[in-house]
C-alpha cells in the first residue's frame, strides 16, 4: 500500500485550493451565514481530548445555536446518556469544530473555535424548552466558518426520501446492547421501552 507521508505529496496530488475554496471563510459570523445557522436543527460537534477524538450529534429545534454576537455561538446542551465525552473534551481542551447540516439543503456550514462550558442559571433558563432549561451551555469563540459545498450531500442523496433506509432492516440498540453486555441487558425490553422514555426525558 502506498501512503501520503507529506504535505509536498499531499499538495502534489490535490493541487492548491481555488480562489473560492479561500475566500469563503471568515473570523466571523455574517447575516449570510447567520441564516445557515438559524435554519439547522442539526449540528455535528467534533472535540479533542486526552483519550482522542470525538464526534457527536446535536439536534433540537432549528436555530438552537443562538448567535450571541459575530463572533459567539452558545450551544445548549440537553438531556443524554450522561457519558458527556464531548463536554469532558471541552474542559480540559476547548478546541471545537461544528458542522451544521439542514433538511433539504446541500449547503453545510462549517465553524472552528473555542469552546468553554456555562452552567450560569440565567443563561441556562433562557435556553428552556417546555419549561426544563439546558444543563449547560457551550460557549463557543468562532475562530473560523464556511460553507462547504454540495458535493457529499449531492453524492450521497441524503435527502431522497425514497432511498431512506428501513429501520427495520438495521439492528436496533437494544440488539446491540444485549450483545455487548452478553445478554445482560434485556434487548427486547429497552426497544420497548425507549420511546416513552425518550418522550419523558426529551428535554
Amino acid at each position: 500500500m502506498t501512503t501520503i507521508t507529506t504535505i509536498a505529496q499531499l499538495e502534489a496530488l490535490y493541487g492548491q485550493p481555488g480562489e473560492t475554496s479561500l475566500v469563503k471563510e471568515l473570523d466571523r459570523i455574517i447575516p449570510e451565514y447567520a441564516a445557515l445557522i438559524e435554519a439547522s436543527p442539526f449540528v455535528a460537534l467534533a472535540t479533542a481530548g486526552p483519550e482522542g477524538l470525538d464526534c457527536s450529534p446535536r439536534g433540537d429545534l432549528p436555530g438552537f445555536v443562538r448567535i450571541h454576537d459575530e463572533r459567539t455561538l452558545m450551544l445548549p446542551d440537553r438531556r443524554g446518556n450522561n457519558r458527556a465525552d464531548s463536554l469532558k473534551n471541552v474542559v480540559r481542551d476547548g478546541r471545537v469544530g461544528l458542522l451544521f447540516l439542514i433538511p433539504g439543503s446541500g449547503t453545510t456550514l462549517r465553524v472552528n473555535g473555542r469552546a468553554t462550558l456555562s452552567v450560569d442559571p440565567e443563561l441556562c433558563a433562557s435556553f428552556a424548552v417546555d419549561g426544563k432549561p439546558a444543563r449547560s451551555v457551550m460557549v463557543v469563540s468562532v475562530d473560523a466558518v464556511y460553507f462547504q459545498c454540495a458535493r457529499a450531500i449531492v453524492r450521497s442523496d441524503l435527502w431522497n426520501a425514497e432511498k431512506h433506509v428501513d429501520p427495520k432492516s438495521l439492528p436496533t440498540p437494544g440488539h446491540i446492547l444485549a450483545i455487548t453486555s452478553r445478554e445482560k441487558i434485556d434487548g427486547e425490553a429497552y426497544d420497548a421501552e425507549w420511546p416513552e422514555r425518550a418522550k419523558a426525558t426529551m428535554w
